[in-house]
């Protein structure tokens, strides 16, 4: 059975549960300079480069992923938020994006693979693409709009070099996250379906989407459901929400993405908003009951969660959502949908 097949078939039987935040776990440990870099010989200092660990401090990252799987996370995540050519030249670390990327892949595989032998349940690991600091959409410049730093044509490669090594490492799917910027995310499909006619096989697509105001609208200004009517033909096994705001301030976006979306929807939110100094304080039982009622109301498929989560937070959805029956896959309607900033739908 294929990674798609699988997991649409648990899907089907219950609600499933990803991870929690990576960034936060690895600030809890207070790493110093010297476990970023290693012996590896770079020439920037890599402090707050998360990404490298899975080269210089595997064991840190293992042990937040095992924890997460120990708190009844179905998918786990690769560290690879940043595993890209362009976020990694902040670092001077470019040559090492293929070695990072098969690394933290086959951290989560090998943890995956060691749970789902204990008690037969299947496990899933989804290869993490971040958007990078660059978009396609808007330019840096305000006194020259038609400015991009970027290609779309060097994105795409971009994203294809990574998604290759973290398919090579051991990802069931690709996990485009955090999306900005439509165009971004369409260089990531592209890339990914560079990759499953090379590798002549399917590459699952996750498409996660941030918005950037409550008014449900991502930076380049496509609502979620514009989004996906932009995305759909991608054939994603998940579509969904992550980062953002906390699960209250997500609500009406879940509930009207949940209805118009016919594949499975992911939804993995901040815990609640930052403070002042910038920490979470939500607690796992709060975030748990937010999302609970999504569960309830037949609204998601897969939780989890994004900024200030732990492994408390993901322990505390994964009892909440226990036996609570997932949501319901809408018919596929043929119709022409297209997306500018807003959808728009011709019916037949």
């Amino acid at each position: 059975m294929s990674a798609r097949d699988q997991l649409l078939h648990e899907a089907a039987q219950r609600i499933l549960v990803s991870d929690g935040a990576f960034g936060t776990q690895i600030q809890n440990r207070k790493l110093s300079e010297e476990d970023f870099a290693g012996d590896l010989g770079l020439k920037a200092d890599q402090k707050g480069n998360n990404d490298i660990l899975a080269l210089t401090r595997p064991d840190v990252i293992a042990d937040i992923t095992r924890a997460y799987l120990e708190a009844g996370s179905d998918i786990v995540s690769t560290n690879t938020f940043s595993a890209n050519v362009i976020s990694q030249a902040d670092y001077a670390a470019e040559s090492l994006v293929r070695d990072i990327n098969i690394a933290s892949a086959r951290i989560a595989r090998e943890l995956a693979d060691e749970f789902a032998a204990r008690d037969g349940k299947p496990r899933f690991v989804a290869g993490a693409i971040g958007p990078t600091n660059k978009t396609l959409s808007l330019s840096p410049q305000v006194e020259d709009p038609g400015y991009r730093e970027i290609t779309f044509d060097y994105l795409t490669g971009v994203y294809l070099d990574q998604a290759d090594a973290l398919v090579e490492g051991g990802a069931d799917f690709i996990l485009i996250e955090t999306i900005f910027d439509t165009l971004n995310a369409k260089a990531g499909i592209m890339a990914v379906r560079q990759l499953s006619k090379k590798l002549g096989r399917d590459v699952p697509i996750m498409l996660s989407m941030t918005l950037t105001d409550l008014s449900g609208r991502n930076l380049s200004g496509h609502t979620v459901e514009a989004f996906w009517n932009a995305v759909r033909h991608a054939n994603p096994v998940t579509i969904g929400l992550n980062c953002s705001f906390g699960a209250d301030q997500l609500r009406p976006h879940v509930q009207h993405l949940s209805g118009v979306a016919d594949t499975l929807l992911m939804v993995y939110p901040n815990a609640g908003l930052p403070n002042e100094l910038g920490e979470y304080d939500e607690q796992p039982e709060t975030t748990a009951g937010l999302v609970g009622e999504w569960a309830d109301n037949g609204r998601v498929n897969i939780i989890g969660g994004c900024c200030g989560s732990t492994p408390d937070h993901i322990a505390a959805m994964a009892q909440r959502v226990e036996g609570v029956t997932p949501r319901t896959i809408p018919e596929k309607i043929t119709k022409m949908r297209l997306a500018g900033l807003e959808p728009f739908t011709i019916a037949a």
